[in-house]
């Protein structure tokens, strides 16, 4: 078997179509399927070469937030990777102006932002660093606080910029 990466992934939410704006708004996924009024949307991701990346079904306002990680087990995240340390920097402020960002991490290997959508579901977008620069924190569990401005500065300077 030869698994060549993640295709979607599909997620309960409370209302499929205002996660769905949100994705679009945000981190400008576009709608590909929407369903009867309410009962589900599937987007793709703009440089996406996928059918859909994501799909969201609606399950109404009454569901309980997730407790995926605190009480039961589940899903902690999925992780979007944007090309450039300029795009991550892009959706960084994308983030804030949505008041979504959580936080942000120097995983070595990986430069990551961690967001919320309307539901409360986390969601990583990352740039991945190119593995000859990887070294030897190709093998650690890195979290370190994240300067994306002088990432951009080191990897300017790393590949001649």
């Amino acid at each position: 078997m030869a698994i060549t990466g993640m295709n979607h992934a599909v997620l309960y939410v409370r209302d499929a179509r205002r996660t769905a704006a949100f994705y679009h708004e945000v981190l400008g996924f576009e709608t590909i399927i929407e369903g009867p009024p309410g009962s589900f949307v599937f987007m793709r991701a703009p440089a996406s070469e996928n059918h859909h990346d994501i799909a969201f079904f609606t399950i109404g306002d009454k569901a309980t937030a997730s407790e995926a990680g605190a009480k039961t087990v589940g899903m902690y995240h999925i992780a979007w990777e944007v090309p450039s340390l300029e795009a991550l920097a892009e959706v960084r402020e994308r983030l804030l102006k949505a008041n979504a960002l959580k936080g942000a991490s120097d995983h070595g290997a990986n430069k990551s932002l961690y967001a919320l959508d309307p539901d409360g579901l986390e969601f990583e977008v990352m740039w991945l660093v190119p593995a000859e620069h990887w070294g030897e924190e190709a093998n650690q569990a890195i979290v370190r606080p994240l300067d994306i401005e002088a990432e951009m500065r080191r990897f300017a300077v790393a590949s001649g910029s």
